[in-house]
């Protein structure tokens, strides 16, 4: 009868494929403790920051623009930042960020399209301007903390609807014509709008439930 004899290299081997294995569980476990790590932990902190990177974000929104023939309102990606904060950090603090963007403007922050101060807000694109903060509002109000899909869209919609209501209300003033202003402030931007909406609908649902615990 013959008996094998172990192979010493291949026994040496095992421990160091199990040494590897739990060196990449480890590895694994630490960065999901880190991922659900606050570094600030102070809430109150961390609301401020919310507040003012969606501030931030909505001005880089607004850097963003191109101009559409035939309107004085220009196509920009402000309406994406001012729905993703009601989304991201609920009713009154989205509604916090964009307020605190339009006091940054007023006081002369070159953060609008074209520029800043307060005789910017009775330009063609005040209206719009000034409905950020109830759209924000709007938005996490309706979609809720605990809110799925379809509340969250309804949020969406509606912020939208907002942001389009001031901006046809004051371009109505300007052109002594809802009729006009309809067409000039709606019309050109209803396919973009949707487009926004999805946008932000899909980034909501991924990012929404880690926010709203942060902030």
């Amino acid at each position: 009868m013959c008996v094998r004899r172990p192979d010493p290299a291949a026994a040496g081997r095992e421990p160091r494929t199990g040494t590897a294995r739990n060196v990449s569980v480890t590895t694994q476990s630490r960065a999901l403790d880190w991922a659900h790590h606050e570094i600030v932990t102070s809430r109150t902190a961390r609301r401020i920051i919310g507040v003012a990177a969606f501030a931030v974000a909505t001005a880089f929104g607004a850097r963003l623009a191109v101009p559409i023939p035939g309107t004085p309102v220009p196509f920009t990606l402000q309406v994406m930042f001012v729905l993703l904060a009601g989304a991201a950090l609920g009713p009154r603090l989205g509604a916090a960020s964009q307020a605190a963007y339009l006091a940054a403007g007023a006081l002369g922050a070159p953060i609008f399209a074209a520029g800043g101060g307060l005789l910017y807000l009775l330009g063609p694109t005040g209206g719009y301007l000034l409905a950020f903060p109830l759209a924000a509002f709007a938005v996490g109000a309706i979609a809720g903390r605990d809110g799925g899909a379809l509340r969250l869209l309804a949020g969406l919609v509606a912020g939208v609807m907002v942001i389009h209501a001031g901006g046809v209300a004051w371009l109505s003033v300007m052109t002594d014509s809802p009729t006009r202003a309809l067409a000039l402030g709606v019309g050109p931007f209803l396919a973009l709008d949707v487009v926004k909406i999805a946008l932000v609908l899909l980034v909501s649902l991924r990012i929404r439930n880690r926010t709203l615990e942060l902030f």
